[in-house]
């Protein structure tokens, strides 16, 4: 008798549209098209709805509780160090989408376009931003590959990876393009059976001037318009493509200074160096590390969890204020996590501040330096307004970078009132919250859990049943 080969595996093409909702979509008319040829979906989110524990999810079938990612940053104890966006994927427990698959079909391959936790993980073909960082400061743009001879082919092909368009001020469309265009190469090169193609572009515009601002909306229609040519090749592939987003962004106008809250308890230290003020998380009693609308409170003591809460009970902008069993109820109880999670209001988000005098605001406050600032900044996005110099200065330490010298892009503003768009939150409504497109007619029913998405592209690739509705 002879022995058949197992089927080819239905190839997949999953695309993270970054803030992707049903509003926004009426802006898209490439990915409208198709989910009315296919299947659409409301696609539930987990607590916190950020990149780092939404994509975690979808490729484990967990919620953070098990995985372990409770926002795009923690406080690692064991460290004393606040690291935000680390890389490795050895973070991440469970069972990835990956391995389920090769459990079926030994020799499944993947593709890791810029989703996040792609260094270390066992996938085929990943590239993942990852800066230059000279031993002279300097920090150039630049990316990591897997297997290591992709990043010269894809230089050669596309150019840099454009790091300072990816975020930043000057974050725009071409980030995408680039991400676009060398997931279609890879695609047309290795033809690997999954392909994970992460494009941030409508995360910019809608934290810089809100979801129902008119930049927002061509910001999803010059979304839209890039992806055209991958959704062709896709369809000449024969690939299912499948659309997701991770959270919707929804208007906010409210800054919460959850820190300085706890300085001025005198529960937050900071220690000072050349006039400027760090904090100090091992020497504080209490202390947020702020993730958009997500704030994890670490106590160092028990005793002094009363005071903390105390601190933040009444505090304009917070919603809720999570203890163990409220962190239970939400899939957030895990150790990573803080002693008490913060939820801002549904217009509110949390800064990162915790210097009371801006004078004493650490240097790194005004630059775009994601790993040092312990907490995230979207204040990163704009250049500061109240500096008539402020272009003249960027300018000015361009010219020092061409000429290979040390720089300092000092033009973030210390003002966080600019930022007009956040997420974090679960969503009010299915209109605010994340979607799940499908090229295949009725491959979804009346909504999905963030939970399902695992089941649903093993089912989607031949390789199970399909996911429960």
């Amino acid at each position: 008798m002879t022995a058949h080969a197992p089927a080819r595996p239905t190839p997949l093409l999953v695309l993270d549209v970054v803030g992707l909702t049903p509003r926004l979509l009426d802006h898209m008319p490439h990915l409208k098209a198709l989910a009315r040829s296919g299947s659409r979906a409301p696609l539930g989110t987990v607590l916190p709805a950020v990149t780092c524990a939404a994509q975690s999810t979808f490729l484990t079938g967990t919620m953070p509780s098990e995985h372990g990612i409770v926002g795009n940053g923690w406080y690692f104890r064991e460290l004393g160090d606040v690291l935000l966006w680390r890389q490795h994927n050895g973070l991440v427990a469970g069972d990835k989408l990956w391995d389920a698959a090769r459990r079926v079909h030994p020799g499944y391959t993947v593709a890791n376009i810029c989703w996040w936790y792609a260094m270390g993980a066992d996938t085929d073909y990943t590239v993942t931003p990852r800066p230059i960082y000279y031993a002279d400061g300097r920090k150039e743009p630049d990316c990591y590959t897997r297997p290591a001879d992709l990043h010269d082919e894809l230089t050669r092909k596309l150019g840099t990876f454009p790091l300072f368009r990816f975020w930043g001020p000057g974050a725009d469309l071409v980030s995408s393009r680039w991400i676009i265009d060398a997931t279609r190469h890879i695609q047309r090169t290795r033809r690997p059976d999954l392909t994970l193609c992460y494009l941030p572009h409508l995360d910019y515009d809608l934290q810089r001037f809100g979801p129902d601002d008119p930049r927002s909306h061509r910001a999803a229609a010059d979304l839209d318009a890039a992806l055209a040519p991958l959704l062709d090749d896709a369809r000449a592939e024969g690939r299912t493509v499948v659309a997701l987003s991770e959270y919707g962004i929804t208007r906010v106008s409210r800054p919460v200074d959850i820190n300085r809250a706890l300085r001025r308890a005198g529960l937050l230290e900071v220690h000072t160096q050349d006039g400027m003020e760090y904090l100090d998380p091992m020497a504080s009693r209490a202390f947020a590390v702020a993730d958009h609308q997500i704030a994890h409170v670490y106590v160092r003591r028990p005793e002094d969890l009363a005071e903390a809460r105390a601190a933040l009970d009444g505090l304009p902008g917070i919603d809720l204020l999570l203890d163990d069993e409220g962190k239970k109820a939400h899939h957030l109880d895990h150790p990573r996590s803080g002693e008490l999670v913060a939820v801002a209001e549904p217009d509110a988000w949390f800064t990162y501040y915790y210097w009371l005098d801006d004078a004493r605001a650490p240097d790194f406050a005004r630059l775009v330096e994601i790993h040092r600032k312990p907490g995230y900044d979207p204040v990163e996005l704009f250049m500061d307004p109240l500096d008539p110099y402020v272009k003249l200065k960027a300018a000015a330490a361009l010219a020092r970078k061409k000429l290979g010298l040390r720089y300092r892009m000092a033009v973030v503003p210390l003002d966080p009132s600019p930022v007009r768009g956040s997420h974090g939150r679960l969503p009010a409504s299915d209109d605010d919250g994340p979607l799940l497109i499908c090229s295949t007619p009725r491959a979804v029913g009346d909504r999905v859990a963030a939970t399902d998405v695992k089941a649903l592209l093993l089912h989607l690739a031949g390789l199970s049943r399909p996911a429960p509705q």
